[in-house]
């Protein structure tokens, strides 16, 4: 039997993704029509920074899909059936790839993502995947069927919920008494995920932690292969209930843990609401607070957890895709960094505390552990290096963004080290 026949008679879809990457000698990814993991050939490790991130998050980050959507390829993939190649977006860590449409009665139900990196597909390959795509349509289709069969009918409900996959409310709410499930009518999504495979065993603790505090808390939970997904109960009439528990609950679990491993996780916080409609909604504001988190690798406590909070962090992603593309840099931040580097001061950082903490001295004093005095003087050498005009929120705004990229993102720090020499 050849591999083609053997990948056609295969029902288990994460076997048939692992028959295909080994067929193709290549990295395979398999994700449904949301963008959201599916199935990912074990055999393989070395997938591209982009790739990685979709196995940990679950789902493919949002500046790719946008970038993706612009383009026209998510168009093209749900008009046609050939696999399109797409070239990579090295500043993003995407490398080149192939990707077909997976349809199940002409809809298109996901997407099989092939990386090609150096070596291109021969045509032979191109034509096996395409001629296995409506199987791997078909494997998906009937994954999502079987997710409605399972036992515990409570958990079934609950991704129901988180992925709006469900006729109305009432048939929801009738279909939940039925299950002796009592869903919440003040709630927020939080989602806690590893910061890297070997970090796996982090979530049997936290699960743990989650037993010990629902005890005397009303939360619900479900778990996924790097990821835990909280929904948390508030009071009906407390307004922010939700919200307060989540934040009682995160800090529970950064006081039962080490710091190191407290930090292993990345947590995002939906905002609270009061109607099931919009717990899909919460729940992506939780996984987009997580994706920010991956791409900047905040320091510690410096990022906001909770997206009613992200603020300027929601576009930090964009600003660096358009800045990188276009070569772009501010000359008052390159001066910065050639004074930093041929004088040994700190004056880069001092800029973006001090913006940070909106012009307080004494804070942002305390914060970098020096005298008063000490920061009045970097301010001053800042404004005779610059001609940054503290009292233009404008350009406060702009610069406290570019630094975040600077002081978070190697890669962007790296671009302008090399433009200041």
């Amino acid at each position: 039997m050849d591999a083609k026949q053997t990948i056609l008679q295969t029902e288990n879809i994460h076997k048939a993704t692992d028959l295909i990457s080994a067929e193709l000698g290549k990295p395979v990814i398999i994700e449904n029509k949301n963008f959201e993991l599916v199935s990912y050939s074990s055999a393989f490790e070395d997938f591209d920074q982009t790739q990685q991130k979709t196995i940990l998050s679950k789902k493919c980050p949002v500046f790719i899909i946008d970038r993706l959507k612009k383009e026209g390829i998510v168009q093209q993939l749900d008009n046609g059936s050939d696999p399109i190649r797409v070239h990579p977006i090295e500043e993003l860590g995407f490398h080149q790839r192939v990707v077909i449409a997976a349809k199940h009665l002409g809809h298109t139900v996901g997407y099989v993502w092939v990386q090609e990196s150096d070596q291109w597909m021969q045509e032979e390959q191109l034509s096996l995947l395409e001629d296995v795509s409506l199987h791997m349509g078909q494997l998906i289709h009937r994954m999502y069927e079987k997710v409605n069969a399972k036992e515990n009918r409570k958990e079934e409900l609950l991704w129901q919920l988180l992925h709006h996959e469900y006729g109305n409310e009432t048939q929801l709410r009738h279909e939940a008494s039925l299950a002796n499930l009592t869903l919440p009518n003040r709630y927020s999504v939080v989602v806690f995920s590893v910061t890297a495979p070997q970090h796996i065993d982090l979530l049997e603790y936290l699960l743990e932690i989650v037993h010990r505090f629902k005890r005397h808390r009303s939360l619900y939970f479900l778990t996924s292969e790097f990821q835990m997904v909280l929904i948390m109960e508030g009071s009906v009439s407390e307004r922010f209930s939700s919200r307060n528990l989540a934040r009682d609950f995160i800090e529970a679990v950064k006081n039962e843990m080490k710091e190191e491993s407290f930090y292993n996780f990345l947590i995002g916080v939906g905002k609270e609401y009061t109607s099931l409609y919009y717990m899909r909604k919460s729940f992506l504001e939780a996984l987009e607070v997580i994706e920010t988190a991956n791409f900047i690798s905040p320091r510690p406590e410096t990022m906001p957890r909770e997206f009613a909070k992200l603020g300027i962090y929601r576009y930090v992603a964009a600003l660096y895709e358009k800045n990188s593309s276009e070569d772009y840099y501010s000359e008052d931040l390159l001066s910065l960094i050639k004074n930093d580097a041929q004088k040994q001061t700190d004056l880069l950082r001092t800029l973006e505390l001090y913006l940070a903490n909106n012009g307080k001295a004494k804070q942002t004093a305390q914060e970098m552990f020096i005298h008063p005095n000490t920061l009045n003087y970097r301010i001053k050498q800042i404004q005779e290096l610059t001609n940054i005009d503290f009292a233009d929120f404008n350009m406060k705004a702009y610069l406290y963004t570019e630094l975040l990229l600077l002081n978070n993102v190697d890669s962007y720090y790296q671009r302008y080290k090399a433009a200041s020499l």
